[in-house]
Protein backbone atom coordinates (compact mmCIF):
# COMPACT_ATOMS: atom_id res chain seq x y z
CA UNK A 1 0.00 0.00 0.00
CA UNK A 2 0.88 3.51 -1.24
CA UNK A 3 1.97 5.43 2.61
CA UNK A 4 -0.29 8.32 3.74
CA UNK A 5 0.63 11.35 5.20
CA UNK A 6 0.63 11.79 8.94
CA UNK A 7 -1.91 14.88 8.80
CA UNK A 8 -5.27 14.69 7.20
CA UNK A 9 -5.81 16.71 4.14
CA UNK A 10 -8.42 17.40 1.79
CA UNK A 11 -7.07 18.17 -1.09
CA UNK A 12 -7.22 15.64 -3.88
CA UNK A 13 -3.57 16.72 -5.19
CA UNK A 14 -0.52 17.91 -3.34
CA UNK A 15 2.99 18.52 -4.73
CA UNK A 16 6.18 19.92 -2.30
CA UNK A 17 9.34 21.08 -3.42
CA UNK A 18 9.24 19.36 -6.12
CA UNK A 19 12.73 19.46 -8.48
CA UNK A 20 13.21 18.50 -11.96
CA UNK A 21 16.07 19.23 -13.89
CA UNK A 22 17.55 18.65 -17.30
CA UNK A 23 21.41 17.96 -17.33
CA UNK A 24 22.34 21.40 -16.23
CA UNK A 25 19.35 22.96 -16.60
CA UNK A 26 16.98 23.46 -13.92
CA UNK A 27 13.46 23.29 -15.28
CA UNK A 28 11.34 23.38 -11.77
CA UNK A 29 12.69 24.45 -8.22
CA UNK A 30 11.07 24.16 -5.06
CA UNK A 31 7.39 23.81 -6.36
CA UNK A 32 4.44 23.44 -3.82
CA UNK A 33 0.79 23.37 -4.36
CA UNK A 34 -2.35 21.45 -3.38
CA UNK A 35 -5.43 21.09 -5.61
CA UNK A 36 -8.76 20.90 -3.29
CA UNK A 37 -12.17 19.02 -4.65
CA UNK A 38 -13.62 20.45 -6.92
CA UNK A 39 -11.46 23.41 -7.79
CA UNK A 40 -10.28 24.49 -11.04
CA UNK A 41 -6.35 25.73 -10.59
CA UNK A 42 -4.64 27.41 -13.68
CA UNK A 43 -1.11 27.39 -14.34
CA UNK A 44 0.19 30.84 -16.17
CA UNK A 45 3.28 31.92 -17.55
CA UNK A 46 5.63 32.46 -20.40
CA UNK A 47 7.12 29.66 -22.39
CA UNK A 48 9.79 27.42 -20.91
CA UNK A 49 8.76 28.41 -17.09
CA UNK A 50 8.31 25.23 -16.07
CA UNK A 51 4.82 24.73 -16.85
CA UNK A 52 4.05 21.99 -19.08
CA UNK A 53 7.10 20.14 -16.95
CA UNK A 54 5.18 20.10 -13.74
CA UNK A 55 2.23 18.66 -15.60
CA UNK A 56 4.52 15.97 -16.72
CA UNK A 57 6.04 15.41 -13.10
CA UNK A 58 2.19 15.08 -11.59
CA UNK A 59 1.19 12.75 -14.08
CA UNK A 60 4.48 10.55 -14.12
CA UNK A 61 5.15 11.35 -17.65
CA UNK A 62 8.70 13.01 -16.16
CA UNK A 63 10.67 11.50 -13.02
CA UNK A 64 11.12 14.63 -10.44
CA UNK A 65 14.73 14.62 -9.35
CA UNK A 66 13.53 15.86 -5.17
CA UNK A 67 10.33 16.31 -3.38
CA UNK A 68 6.98 15.09 -2.63
CA UNK A 69 3.56 13.87 -4.59
CA UNK A 70 0.73 13.08 -3.65
CA UNK A 71 -2.89 12.01 -4.29
CA UNK A 72 -5.38 12.26 -1.27
CA UNK A 73 -3.01 11.96 1.09
CA UNK A 74 -0.72 9.35 -0.34
CA UNK A 75 2.80 9.55 -1.38
CA UNK A 76 3.26 8.50 -4.95
CA UNK A 77 6.59 10.18 -4.86
CA UNK A 78 8.72 10.55 -1.38
CA UNK A 79 11.93 12.75 -1.39
CA UNK A 80 11.70 11.78 -5.30
CA UNK A 81 11.73 8.14 -4.41
CA UNK A 82 8.61 6.35 -6.09
CA UNK A 83 6.00 4.01 -5.39
CA UNK A 84 5.75 0.92 -6.43
CA UNK A 85 4.76 0.20 -10.49
CA UNK A 86 1.52 -1.38 -8.92
CA UNK A 87 1.21 1.57 -6.99
CA UNK A 88 1.62 4.07 -9.50
CA UNK A 89 -0.53 1.85 -11.48
CA UNK A 90 -3.38 2.99 -9.04
CA UNK A 91 -2.62 6.65 -8.63
CA UNK A 92 -2.54 6.38 -12.76
CA UNK A 93 -6.42 5.41 -12.70
CA UNK A 94 -7.02 8.72 -10.23
CA UNK A 95 -6.37 10.95 -13.29
CA UNK A 96 -6.94 12.06 -16.95
CA UNK A 97 -4.41 13.73 -19.08
CA UNK A 98 -5.35 15.74 -21.88
CA UNK A 99 -2.52 16.90 -24.59
CA UNK A 100 -2.42 20.02 -26.38
CA UNK A 101 -1.85 18.07 -29.67
CA UNK A 102 -4.78 15.16 -29.24
CA UNK A 103 -2.57 11.87 -29.19
CA UNK A 104 -5.16 10.10 -30.19
CA UNK A 105 -4.72 6.84 -31.58
CA UNK A 106 -5.05 7.55 -35.50
CA UNK A 107 -5.97 3.39 -35.85
CA UNK A 108 -8.94 3.29 -33.56
CA UNK A 109 -12.52 4.67 -33.72
CA UNK A 110 -13.81 7.17 -31.91
CA UNK A 111 -15.53 4.63 -29.38
CA UNK A 112 -12.08 2.75 -29.20
CA UNK A 113 -10.38 5.45 -28.46
CA UNK A 114 -12.61 6.79 -25.64
CA UNK A 115 -13.35 2.70 -24.42
CA UNK A 116 -9.65 0.84 -24.35
CA UNK A 117 -8.33 2.40 -21.12
CA UNK A 118 -11.72 1.06 -19.16
CA UNK A 119 -11.79 -2.32 -21.11
CA UNK A 120 -8.13 -2.87 -20.20
CA UNK A 121 -9.17 -2.59 -16.70
CA UNK A 122 -11.90 -5.03 -16.88
CA UNK A 123 -14.65 -3.43 -16.76
CA UNK A 124 -18.11 -4.78 -18.47
CA UNK A 125 -17.78 -3.75 -22.30
CA UNK A 126 -21.59 -2.61 -22.26
CA UNK A 127 -21.27 -0.36 -19.36
CA UNK A 128 -18.08 1.31 -20.95
CA UNK A 129 -19.54 1.86 -24.70
CA UNK A 130 -22.44 3.11 -22.51
CA UNK A 131 -20.76 5.75 -20.36
CA UNK A 132 -18.54 6.26 -23.49
CA UNK A 133 -21.79 7.47 -26.00
CA UNK A 134 -23.01 9.35 -22.77
CA UNK A 135 -19.40 11.22 -23.02
CA UNK A 136 -19.87 11.77 -26.32
CA UNK A 137 -23.21 13.06 -25.85
CA UNK A 138 -21.86 15.29 -23.51
CA UNK A 139 -19.07 16.55 -25.95
CA UNK A 140 -21.80 17.44 -28.92
CA UNK A 141 -20.27 14.66 -30.58
CA UNK A 142 -23.23 12.42 -31.14
CA UNK A 143 -22.95 10.00 -34.56
CA UNK A 144 -19.24 10.57 -34.46
CA UNK A 145 -18.55 7.00 -32.58
CA UNK A 146 -17.20 5.13 -35.60
CA UNK A 147 -15.33 8.33 -37.57
CA UNK A 148 -11.43 8.26 -37.02
CA UNK A 149 -9.63 11.04 -35.78
CA UNK A 150 -8.36 12.37 -39.52
CA UNK A 151 -12.27 12.52 -40.07
CA UNK A 152 -12.83 15.31 -37.47
CA UNK A 153 -11.63 18.33 -36.84
CA UNK A 154 -9.39 20.09 -34.59
CA UNK A 155 -11.59 21.02 -31.91
CA UNK A 156 -13.62 17.53 -32.04
CA UNK A 157 -10.50 15.61 -31.89
CA UNK A 158 -9.64 17.65 -28.69
CA UNK A 159 -13.27 16.53 -27.03
CA UNK A 160 -12.46 12.84 -28.08
CA UNK A 161 -9.62 13.45 -26.08
CA UNK A 162 -10.87 15.02 -23.21
CA UNK A 163 -14.23 12.02 -23.32
CA UNK A 164 -10.66 9.50 -23.22
CA UNK A 165 -9.34 11.64 -20.25
CA UNK A 166 -12.74 11.12 -18.30
CA UNK A 167 -13.82 7.84 -19.50
CA UNK A 168 -11.57 6.04 -16.41
CA UNK A 169 -13.98 8.44 -14.03
CA UNK A 170 -11.12 10.06 -12.92
CA UNK A 171 -10.69 12.50 -9.27
CA UNK A 172 -8.22 15.37 -11.66
CA UNK A 173 -8.06 15.95 -15.07
CA UNK A 174 -5.15 17.31 -16.14
CA UNK A 175 -4.93 19.47 -19.18
CA UNK A 176 -1.60 21.05 -21.21
CA UNK A 177 -2.03 23.70 -23.74
CA UNK A 178 -5.35 21.83 -24.59
CA UNK A 179 -6.10 24.93 -26.90
CA UNK A 180 -2.68 25.78 -28.26
CA UNK A 181 -2.93 23.47 -31.40
CA UNK A 182 -6.51 25.31 -32.21
CA UNK A 183 -7.63 27.94 -34.48
CA UNK A 184 -9.62 30.50 -32.65
CA UNK A 185 -12.94 29.13 -33.84
CA UNK A 186 -12.45 25.95 -32.58
CA UNK A 187 -10.31 26.85 -29.08
CA UNK A 188 -14.02 28.59 -28.13
CA UNK A 189 -15.35 24.87 -28.55
CA UNK A 190 -12.89 23.40 -26.31
CA UNK A 191 -12.80 25.97 -23.60
CA UNK A 192 -16.69 25.57 -23.75
CA UNK A 193 -16.74 22.08 -22.65
CA UNK A 194 -13.95 22.85 -19.94
CA UNK A 195 -16.26 25.53 -18.75
CA UNK A 196 -18.95 22.88 -18.46
CA UNK A 197 -16.79 20.72 -16.63
CA UNK A 198 -15.71 23.68 -13.97
CA UNK A 199 -19.66 24.09 -13.65
CA UNK A 200 -20.19 20.62 -13.21
CA UNK A 201 -17.05 21.34 -9.79
CA UNK A 202 -14.71 18.33 -11.82
CA UNK A 203 -11.28 19.23 -10.26
CA UNK A 204 -8.69 20.47 -12.70
CA UNK A 205 -5.31 21.52 -13.33
CA UNK A 206 -5.14 23.92 -16.40
CA UNK A 207 -2.16 25.25 -18.15
CA UNK A 208 -3.59 27.67 -20.52
CA UNK A 209 -2.39 30.86 -22.71
CA UNK A 210 -5.94 31.83 -22.81
CA UNK A 211 -6.16 34.27 -19.96
CA UNK A 212 -9.58 35.40 -20.08
CA UNK A 213 -10.48 32.00 -19.78
CA UNK A 214 -8.18 31.48 -16.82
CA UNK A 215 -10.04 34.26 -15.11
CA UNK A 216 -13.14 33.45 -15.34
CA UNK A 217 -13.42 29.77 -14.71
CA UNK A 218 -10.73 29.22 -12.11
CA UNK A 219 -10.52 29.18 -8.10
CA UNK A 220 -6.72 29.92 -8.40
CA UNK A 221 -4.40 30.78 -10.31
CA UNK A 222 -0.36 30.01 -10.64
CA UNK A 223 2.11 32.29 -11.91
CA UNK A 224 5.18 30.41 -12.77
CA UNK A 225 8.34 31.97 -14.48
CA UNK A 226 11.98 30.83 -14.34
CA UNK A 227 10.82 27.44 -12.69
CA UNK A 228 9.08 29.53 -9.83
CA UNK A 229 5.66 30.28 -8.96
CA UNK A 230 6.40 34.16 -8.63
CA UNK A 231 2.87 34.58 -7.66
CA UNK A 232 -0.78 32.71 -7.26
CA UNK A 233 -3.85 33.51 -5.81
CA UNK A 234 -7.80 34.29 -6.48
CA UNK A 235 -7.84 34.96 -10.21
CA UNK A 236 -9.31 38.62 -9.62
CA UNK A 237 -6.39 39.43 -7.24
CA UNK A 238 -3.61 38.11 -9.68
CA UNK A 239 -5.05 39.31 -12.82
CA UNK A 240 -6.44 42.70 -11.35
CA UNK A 241 -4.12 43.68 -8.74
CA UNK A 242 -1.05 41.48 -9.11
CA UNK A 243 2.01 42.28 -6.35
CA UNK A 244 4.75 41.09 -8.55
CA UNK A 245 6.83 43.15 -10.77
CA UNK A 246 7.20 40.25 -12.96
CA UNK A 247 3.31 38.86 -13.12
CA UNK A 248 2.65 42.92 -13.78
CA UNK A 249 4.99 42.52 -16.70
CA UNK A 250 3.59 39.08 -18.49
CA UNK A 251 -0.18 40.73 -17.73
CA UNK A 252 0.53 43.83 -19.61
CA UNK A 253 0.12 41.89 -22.72
CA UNK A 254 -3.04 40.04 -22.06
CA UNK A 255 -5.08 43.15 -21.24
CA UNK A 256 -8.55 44.01 -22.80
Amino acid sequence: MAETTKNETTAILEIRALQKSFGALSVLKDISLDVEPGNVVSIIGPSGSGKSTLLRCATFLETADGGDILYDGQYAVKQGVYASKADLAKFRTRFGLVFQNFNLFPHYSVMKNISEAPLLHGQDKAEVQEYAMSLLKKMGLEGKENAYPCQLSGGQQQRVAIARALALKPEILFFDEPTSALDPELTGEVLKVIRQLAEEKMTMVVVTHEMPFARAVSNRVIFMDGGVIVEQGDPEAVFGDPQQERTKQFLRNYQR
